[in-house]
């Protein structure tokens, strides 16, 4: 599987971005993932459900099936979360994953930038970022400089620049 990170700070669009970006690689047949990083604590169930009291139960994982769908809860009960490359390993194979967040780990990556969010751009200090997405022409950026809202051309870009699972 290929691999492109998708980064920047709160507020910039990623997952705006990230979606438009999976209409167009979709439609030029590709198939693809996602793996998105949650910087805080979150729940995909609901108390009093019964995966949820299986979980609160003790359970190390919690397998839910549908006719439509399946997912697997797994608890990280010492805290210590897995590595990028140990994740990756879970998922079905595909054309391309696309990684939202994980910025410290080293694989190519898009920089979703907007200077209205106030924040110092990230390709300055990552020799990961490949490219950057941005509402705004950035003088002096050493990578190219895609149109945020040209989610078909960003895409296009993703698809070329992934590189190989990242490792460890």
């Amino acid at each position: 599987m290929r691999v492109i990170g998708i980064v920047g700070w709160s507020g910039s669009g990623k997952t705006t971005l990230l979606v438009g970006m999976l209409a167009a690689l979709r439609a030029r047949g590709v198939s693809v993932s996602t793996l998105k990083h949650a910087h805080h604590g979150f729940d995909l169930d609901r108390p009093g459900k019964d995966s949820f009291r299986h979980r609160e139960a003790g359970a190390e994982e919690t397998l839910i099936v549908g006719g439509t769908r399946w997912a697997l809860m797994h608890e990280i009960r010492d805290g210590s979360e897995p590595p990028l490359a140990g994740l990756l390993a879970r998922l079905s194979p595909v054309d391309l994953v696309l990684v939202e967040g994980f910025k410290a780990y080293p694989f190519p990556k898009i920089e979703v930038y907007r200077a209205a969010v106030g924040k110092p751009p990230i390709w300055s200090a990552a020799r990961d970022v490949v490219a950057v997405a941005s509402d705004t022409d950035i003088p002096g950026c050493t990578v190219p400089v895609l149109s945020l809202d040209d989610h078909e051309a960003v895409a296009a870009f993703a698809f070329d620049a992934a590189g190989p699972c990242p490792r460890g």
